[in-house]
């Protein structure tokens, strides 16, 4: 008999008569002959009551406390649950992270899964009830309860889908899928009928709010087929799983994340170690950083950018004072006004002029680009956060996202994936039930050495000037890889660094000394061969100390970072064509011992 995972959040646990609606949909899915497990958030805004309640009595609440807190929520619906189905004549039993097994590490409101113990979930089962889970929380190797941060019910849910070897999970929210947008903020936004893990992650970590990076992360991982949709209707939803590159669009949606801060560290020392003293200090700190943008140096110096959640800006600025009695950095500046609109589609990848379309639709309405940074399948800008919403609505009608409904790709509701064989479903729960649930997963270390570097310095600070440089460098039939601009607030100057085939360098530089001539810009540099390093994975902005790791194992080996940029999938830097297999070595050595020691076997 199959096993079914669905979660439930807090809107559609709002008061009794959404519980027993609820509970009616858990019912009906054990009638239809699988066995079902229930994840629960708490009721509407119960957790928020319960915060702010917390600050009324203390200032800065201990963590260990709040967790204790914020946990009676999921109980509380837990146990509501059980009692709405046993009224509707089935059997029930609700359980607390603790009772089901849900060990984590101690990291209190933001803890990770270590191991699930699936013997009593699966005896209560096998006895015929439908278990229903606390969402959100474990134990501690202390006993002690824990919370899993930010979207904790959907980490818990995928989790338990995936030891237990569930055919499927399902989200049950407030919306009835997964939209190209925010409905909210554009009503021509349309809902997507499937995605592929990579582009939910990359949704999810800029903030798309249906669900939590983290149990992307998960669903990837462990190959669960998760399926969104609305507590409210019998819509099919939006299906997230392993697509094929065939369907994949060049543009399936676009996220507006308002939450952020900016931090600039102007006058850096452009050594080696410089970057792994600053992000290692701020990963101690369990601060999740966005955007990396470090630039080309000048004079031995450099300046580096990157954005934080707004909540997180205090911790990251007492990281920075630890690395400012370590190296100089002349100062620290802050911005809180701005926001970050992204774009992201798989096919992004194999299709040109993505990003030249974005550049374009933004100065065609006066939006200034603050900072870029790219990846494979996603694009993100940074704006004046009063610009945002307009930005936003810009670029969906610029990628025709409000006419995706008639796309070939999303025309059709998506099959349910196939239950996985016997054996196979082994295999993951037996790797489950080992310790490390959570652990990094990195797919692939690389070096590619066919890349040049182009950098237009002193540029000013205008819109259309980005859309303006890549239009021409696109006519010219040039592709481009990484683009990074930076942005001196005190200076009111851009700088604009990117990589193309080395075999097209010269055609670029003589294109962009026109357009220097023409903008004006201080002046054009550039680098005839670089080494590009990619890390590419699950988990990679989750787990904080990523780039940090990167960064020391370059520092370690003495290599210099010329180009830094980041993604929730992957972490590239640049560096100088001599030293790419000494920064291969030295990362595959941080990441991948195991397989550096067979490479060198």
């Amino acid at each position: 008999m199959s096993i079914i995972v669905q979660k439930f959040g807090g809107t559609s646990l709002a008061d009794a008569d959404k519980i027993l609606s609820a509970a009616r949909k858990a019912i009906a899915a054990q009638q239809a002959g699988h066995q079902v497990v229930m994840v629960v958030s708490a009721m509407g805004k119960n957790t928020d009551t319960l915060v702010e309640l917390a600050n009324q009595i203390h200032p800065r609440p201990p963590a260990r406390e709040m967790d204790a807190l914020l946990s009676t929520g999921e109980q509380v619906s837990a146990s509501l649950m059980a009692m709405a189905i046993n009224s509707l004549g089935h059997q029930a039993v609700s359980l607390s992270g603790a009772q089901i097994g849900i060990r984590t590490d101690s990291t209190h409101t933001k803890a990770r899964i270590i191991s699930i113990s699936t013997s009593r979930i699966e005896q209560l089962l096998d006895d015929g009830n439908i278990v229903i889970a606390a969402g959100f929380q474990g134990i501690d190797e202390n006993q002690d309860i824990t919370t899993l941060g930010r979207g904790g019910s959907d980490t818990t849910a995928v989790a338990l889908a995936a030891v237990l070897g569930a055919a499927r999970c399902q989200i049950y929210t407030d919306v009835d899928g997964v939209y190209t947008t925010d409905p909210r903020l554009v009503e021509s936004a349309q809902r997507l009928n499937q995605l592929s893990y990579d582009e939910m992650l990359e949704l999810a970590s800029l903030g798309a709010g249906v669900m939590h990076s983290r149990s992307i992360e998960f669903a990837k991982n462990y190959s669960v087929p998760v399926q969104v949709s609305s507590s409210m209707t019998d819509n099919p939803g939006t299906m997230i799983h392993e697509t094929s590159p065939a369907d994949a669009l060049a543009v399936c949606g676009a996220v507006l994340t308002a939450n952020e801060a900016r931090i600039t560290l102007a006058r850096v020392p452009d050594v080696p170690g410089a970057s792994h003293e600053i992000f290692s200090r701020i990963a101690e700190h369990k601060v999740a950083v966005d955007m990396i943008v470090q630039n080309v140096g000048d004079a031995g110096l450099s300046d580096l950018s990157f954005t934080v959640p707004d909540e997180e800006l205090e911790q990251t600025l007492e990281a920075l004072e630890e690395a400012r009695q370590r190296i100089q950095i002349s100062q620290i500046l802050v911005d809180t006004s701005v926001a970050k609109v992204s774009v992201v589609g798989a096919g992004m990848a194999n299709q040109t002029g993505v990003a030249e379309k974005m550049f374009h639709t933004l100065a065609a309405v006066d939006v200034n680009i603050l900072m870029i940074t790219t990846s494979q399948i996603k694009i993100s800008v940074l704006v004046a956060r009063d610009q945002a919403k307009q930005a936003l609505l810009a670029i969906h009608q610029a990628f025709e996202l409000d006419q995706l409904g008639d796309n070939d790709r999303n025309s059709s509701v998506v099959a349910m994936p196939p239950q996985r064989a016997d054996q196979e479903r082994a295999d993951v729960v037996a790797r489950l039930r080992d310790t490390g649930m959570e652990e990094l997963v990195i797919d692939d270390i690389s070096l590619d050495r066919d890349q040049s570097r182009i950098t237009l310095q002193g540029i000013p600070d205008q819109p259309g000037t980005a859309a303006r440089l890549f239009r021409e460098v696109a006519a010219a039939n040039i592709l481009v890889d990484m683009i990074i601009q930076s942005y001196l607030q005190e200076d009111g100057i851009a700088c604009i660094s990117f990589t193309v085939p080395r075999d097209d360098r010269e055609a670029c530089i003589a294109l962009c000394q026109k357009l220097a001539n023409d903008l004006p810009c201080e002046g054009v540099s550039s680098s005839p061969s670089v080494a590009k390093l990619s890390v590419s994975g699950v988990g990679l902005r989750s787990h904080t100390g990523v780039a940090a790791r990167m960064f020391q194992a370059l520092a370690d080996a003495g290599i210099n970072i010329e180009l830094t940029n980041t993604s929730e999938v992957r972490v590239n830097v640049i560096v100088d064509d001599e030293h790419g297999d000494a920064a291969l070595a030295g990362i595959t050595r941080v990441f991948a011992p195991d397989s550096e020691k067979d490479a060198t076997a």
